[in-house]
């Protein structure tokens, strides 16, 4: 069954850590009953710091506080952290921490960003507690008021009562908060929370899939690990062919994962000749992940890869909005701005060091995408 529309909501849009780090910030300073976090990267650091004492103080003011951590992503947050954080009230949970299982088991992460505060306002995006999100990365979140909060709860409380998420031993309070109902405003927008399970449940790869092939006037998709599936490939040439403006915002050489990079720049040449336009960032390394299809907007922690989809889990805001793709539209353009414009031409002649760079982590990245 595919995830509901809810109609009544209030959507902000909170580029650049400076604006989304505050927002949240106080969001958890003004928490009354309950706060769900749900991370999948979490280090020791100033920003982890930042957030551990916020949810301490919380805890102090009698807020009931839940912090829900990927196995693997949170393996930089020390055991003195995990300490501080218990000692002063908060609920820790782990989802699915390596061990002697499977393979597959073991490459299943939390990849998703959560925040409910109250059950009235909820925060997603692809940010993380680590030092890198504090000025070495850009990235976006946004805030979310209304019905489709619940969907982010929902979401949180499932997956901390699932078996695969161990609460730490000396974890107080792992039963959660009774939920509280949020609020319906009468000029609101409608908004879809999409998530996705891994290889079983794949409703984000859908729901993207169908707003390409019905894609009208513009596609504007950013997203930093840039390795896309054949048949996305093939869903954006034909856009393009159809005279929709097709415009990617990619990494450029400041990447956490160049061969990731690499991989990816295999499929540059076919698009371009496909009329795709390519944008590559300079200031810094762009992490965010978020969409633009005519007025359609979908923003969250999902990088349309296919070792995300197919391992992962995933959640999605979309939104349906013309004031929402307005001010995306103006963030995208900002972007593009500070940005270098691949030439077809110019790529066409790049030099066979690059060639061998792409084929070399094509290869790499086809064998990984053969072993799943």
């Amino acid at each position: 069954m595919s995830p509901m529309w809810r109609e009544g909501n209030r959507f902000t849009l909170l580029p650049e850590a400076a604006r989304f780090l505050p927002d949240m910030l106080a969001a958890l300073e003004s928490a009354e009953h309950y706060i769900l976090v749900e991370l999948y990267l979490m280090e020791s650091g100033t920003l982890a710091d930042r957030l551990s004492q916020a949810l301490v103080d919380a805890c102090s003011r009698g807020v009931a506080v839940y912090l829900l951590l990927d196995g693997f992503g949170a393996m930089k947050l020390s055991r003195e952290d995990q300490a501080r954080l218990m000692q002063g009230g908060v609920a820790l949970a782990f989802f699915n921490p390596l061990g002697l299982h499977s393979l597959t088991r073991n490459l299943s992460r939390d990849h998703r960003k959560i925040v409910v505060v109250d059950g009235q306002v909820a925060y997603t995006g692809g940010f993380g507690a680590v030092d890198e999100f504090l000025a070495a990365w850009y990235e976006i979140a946004v805030r979310v008021q209304g019905p489709a909060v619940a969907d982010w709860e929902a979401l949180f409380r499932r997956l901390w009562r699932s078996r695969f998420t161990h609460h730490a031993k000396s974890s107080p309070r792992p039963v959660l908060a009774p939920r509280r109902a949020p609020p319906f405003f009468d000029d609101g927008a409608p908004g879809r929370v999409m998530p996705a399970r891994g290889y079983r449940y794949q409703a984000i790869r859908r729901s993207l899939h169908g707003r390409v092939r019905g894609a009208q006037t513009r596609l504007w998709l950013c997203t930093p690990y840039f390795v896309p599936t054949f048949s996305l490939r093939r869903k954006l040439a034909r856009a393009a062919g159809r005279g929709v403006d097709v415009r990617l915002l990619l990494p450029g050489h400041k990447h956490d994962h160049p061969g990731v990079r690499y991989a990816g720049q295999r499929f540059y040449q076919a698009l371009l000749k496909a009329g795709v336009r390519i944008f590559e960032f300079q200031p810094t390394f762009i992490h965010a992940k978020f969409v633009l299809v005519d007025d359609w907007v979908s923003i969250g922690s999902c990088n349309f890869d296919h070792w995300n989809l197919h391992y992962n889990l995933e959640a999605n805001q979309e939104i349906r909005s013309p004031g929402m793709a307005g001010e995306v539209q103006a963030l995208f353009e900002r972007n593009f701005a500070e940005s270098h414009e691949v030439d077809a031409r110019a790529w066409a002649a790049r030099p066979w060091t690059q060639r061998v760079r792409e084929w070399l982590y094509g290869f790499l990245d086809a064998v990984v995408t053969r072993l799943k």
